[in-house]
């Protein structure tokens, strides 16, 4: 993480050829120094911010004057910080029988923005509360509900609650940051006395980077696999020398807890979705040996995508990685207790982010918990799937070996598609696929699941959302379609994507099909599609004129027709169920 000097430092570089972001800024205390800390940490992140501030404690104001700055600007994220001290100020202003509504007040204003039709499809970023003990009731104040405390803890629940009803709402916990930091380090009397801001100079970075991480995650960067060492990383000592019996691990006193509990926190992470995978160098029977075998593992090898000990370099065997999960090094973490093999991967692997571990294994949990580097925006019932898939894929990587001819490969697979529209059952899976796919994606549109209900309402959207299953298991919901008519005879390509898992499968040439035939049954003649490039969706360039479809125009993207009349129906060897 770079402190504020090095932020401002990035902020005069050159950046033009970063996305931009549009998004708004609105608080109540002085926002200055946040500001710029957050579009320095949007550039080391790989984005831009095109970044409204609002003036100084106008945010009731800016919301609800129709023709306000933040009305004119359009902003595609509203980041809303609401400053535990005017909560004091609220609080103490207030006669006491009045103070229990303090909380609910917050909250009707929240949701009132919320349901407002002038911000659809904008999504909001809510600071919720550090907390503030006034002392006034001592530890009473827990019993107390119009206590301070007890309005800001409910106050901070009712967000969370607010956030789960609805889908355009995301809240960045300065309340857990102030936690990990200390009140201390958060808050300056000092410097809150002379400028009236409520974020301590050194504080500023880490609740940027906290902001800036959630608007990255909406936007489909996020990590999705961790990677792991084994000796000295997941246990304490050399399994090939050390032995089983003679590993650290265990809830015991000493060092051996300290691994267990960051095993926890990893086999957490799987529950989550997020792809384990391990590269040793070691020998792989004896590196697989804890995780058969040893009574304190908290990993087994089932918690495992990709399963990698030999004695080829941690670069090369983290490229093999790759190549099985067929994801970006941008999104893979590397844990290695090693300075040396830390510096030669972050040498070698352009993107991949490789925490500097603390020497003393005693600090690796607290030292990671800072980093907050899985961020997400989103988690759906099929994530706890996501390793049995890898490891799927990894056996069929496995088996293609065996054939010299890519079809007769396909053809062995028995692959099987269902086709369906959006409905209430696959909704979280289609939002959470926008906002996750960044490679094969033809125009890079990000839907909530409020997004998603509001399109399978619409009578004239075709919707589309394709599972895959073959004789190595069900790889999910792993493509998306949606398309507008322009006019009675065209249909636009607002959104085609895929996920990676299943390319060269030969799933574009079925989904294509699927979509001419929608198209035919409904009486119209052309579908237009369109590319907008962005940094990751290089690959899919030539996606359109590959297909059979003609070149349009150059303007804002690319854009491309298909004649539905003479389009012959794609080879596939998938077959729709």
């Amino acid at each position: 993480m770079l402190d504020l000097k090095q932020l401002k430092r990035l902020i005069k570089q050159d950046h033009n050829d970063l996305p931009r972001v549009k998004v708004a800024l609105l608080g109540d205390t002085a926002t200055q120094l946040l500001a710029i800390a957050m579009r320095g940490a949007a550039i080391d992140m790989g984005f831009d911010l095109e970044l409204y501030e609002a003036d100084y404690n106008q945010v009731e104001q800016q919301f609800f004057d129709p023709d306000s700055e933040l009305h004119h600007f359009g902003p595609q994220y509203i980041v809303i910080f609401q400053a535990a001290h005017r909560l004091v100020d609220d609080h103490a202003a207030m006669p006491p029988e009045q103070r229990v509504f303090l909380a609910q007040r917050r909250l009707d204003f929240i949701e009132g923005t919320l349901n407002d039709k002038a911000w659809e499809g904008c999504r909001f970023i809510c600071l919720n509360y550090p907390e503030i003990d006034d002392t006034v009731f001592g530890n009473y104040a827990n019993q107390v509900e119009g206590s301070l405390i007890y309005q800001m803890r409910l106050l901070n629940l009712g967000l969370m609650q607010l956030a789960q009803r609805y889908d355009s709402l995301s809240i960045v916990d300065l309340a857990a940051l102030q936690a990990q930091l200390g009140r201390q380090m958060l808050f300056s009397p000092s410097i809150y006395a002379s400028t009236e801001m409520v974020v301590s100079i050194d504080a500023l970075p880490p609740v940027a980077y906290r902001i800036v991480q959630a608007i990255a995650a909406q936007r489909g960067t996020f990590k999705k696999c961790l990677i792991l060492d084994l000796d000295n990383t997941l246990w304490g000592g050399v399994i090939g020398d050390d032995g089983i019996e003679g590993i650290q691990l265990g809830h015991g006193l000493g060092i051996g807890r300290i691994f267990t509990e960051l095993q926890q926190w990893c086999k957490k992470l799987q529950q989550r979705g997020i792809i384990l995978c391990v590269v040793s160098k070691n020998d792989e029977t004896i590196a697989k040996e804890p995780f058969q075998q040893h009574p304190d593992m908290v990993l087994r090898l089932d918690d495992i995508a990709v399963f990698i000990a030999n004695w080829e370099t941690k670069v090369d065997n983290i490229r093999a990685v790759q190549q099985i999960l067929n994801i970006g090094f941008d999104s893979m973490v590397f844990l290695d207790d090693n300075p040396f093999e830390r510096a030669i991967v972050r040498e070698h692997i352009a993107g991949i982010t490789v925490p500097e571990l603390p020497e003393d294994p005693a600090e690796y949990l607290e030292y990671l918990y800072g980093l907050n580097l899985f961020e997400t925006a989103s988690a759906s019932e099929v994530d706890d799937k996501r390793t049995k898939q890898y490891q799927q894929e990894a056996q069929r990587v496995e088996l293609k070996r065996t054939f010299n001819n890519e079809q007769e490969f396909l053809a062995s697979l028995g692959m099987q598609a269902h086709v369906e529209p959006f409905n209430t059952f696959n909704t979280p899976r289609v939002a959470q696929l926008t906002q996750r796919s960044n490679q094969f994606n033809l125009r890079t549109i990000r839907y909530s699941e409020d997004d998603v209900c509001r399109l399978a309402q619409a009578p004239e959207v075709i919707d589309l959302a394709f599972s895959l299953s073959d004789r190595f298991g069900d790889h999910g919901l792993i493509a998306v379609v949606v398309m507008r008519p322009l006019d009675d005879e065209t249909l636009f390509v607002d959104t085609w994507l895929m996920s990676c898992r299943v390319l060269k499968r030969g799933m574009e040439h079925f989904t294509l099909n699927q979509m001419v035939e929608l198209a035919r049954n409904r009486g119209f003649k052309r579908i237009i599609g369109e590319y907008i490039p962005t940094a990751k969706n290089a690959m899919v360039a030539e996606h359109y004129p590959l297909l059979g479809f003609t070149h349009l125009d150059h303007e804002n993207g690319s854009k491309w027709c298909l004649d539905i009349a003479n389009y012959q129906m794609l080879d596939t060897a998938i077959k729709k169920i």
